[in-house]
């Protein structure tokens, strides 16, 4: 298990946080554990990783109103519904919503571990994804505006003399730009700036 692991579990019943919190513990993962969703939402940030396992019926805020912020918050946390008051509309209103899984109590041990080590494993992945576009968005940051006027021209396919016309400027000055560019960001051809500049922007 990677040490950043860590299993949230948000439900408002004390013994259900327990018998969680003993199952998961049992099978090697970290646990914190919050009795409402206010106390979960004051706690987490756009940076927390794991997996939350969510009650849907809680008094003040329940599951779905938490899951949709977290949502509005662009907190990319995998969510598993677990709650004793399923119902098909419940569960496609979830799925729908991003959830990961939407399960019933009493769960079965097995499946509720097995889904916790997917959303893990998706967890991992997403974070991995979101620090590539992190760095690409701090090389592209780099760029003076003048030099990302004319990566948007090189881009577009402008060659030099076009890039020169277009922004009134000299062709050795736009090749000073282009040099720049390379040098900022470590990328030497259109496609491979392109491709930087979408991951940048996703």
């Amino acid at each position: 298990m990677n040490k950043q692991d860590r299993i949230f579990i948000v439900d408002d019943d004390p013994l259900i946080r327990q018998s969680l919190s003993e199952l998961l513990e049992a099978a090697g993962f970290a646990i914190e554990c919050f009795s409402g969703a206010k106390e979960f939402l004051d706690y987490c940030t756009q940076h927390t990783r794991g997996c939350l396992i969510l009650d849907l019926k809680m008094p003040v805020m329940d599951g779905a109103a938490l899951h949709a912020e977290l949502n509005a918050r662009k907190i990319q946390l995998p969510v598993i519904f677990l709650t004793g008051y399923g119902s098909i509309a419940a569960a496609v209103s979830a799925i729908r919503s991003g959830a990961m899984d939407f399960l019933t109590k009493p769960v079965d041990c097995a499946v509720l571990l097995a889904r916790v080590r997917e959303a893990l494993e998706r967890n991992r992945s997403m974070a991995a994804r979101i620090e590539e576009r992190n760095q690409a968005a701090v090389l592209i940051e780099k760029l003076t505006e003048r030099e990302t006027e004319v990566m948007e021209l090189v881009l577009a396919g402008h060659a030099n003399k076009e890039i020169a016309r277009i922004m009134g400027i000299s062709a050795r000055t736009v090749e000073a730009h282009r040099y720049r560019i390379v040098k900022k960001t470590g990328v030497a051809n259109r496609k491979a700036l392109e491709n930087l500049v979408m991951l940048a922007r996703k």
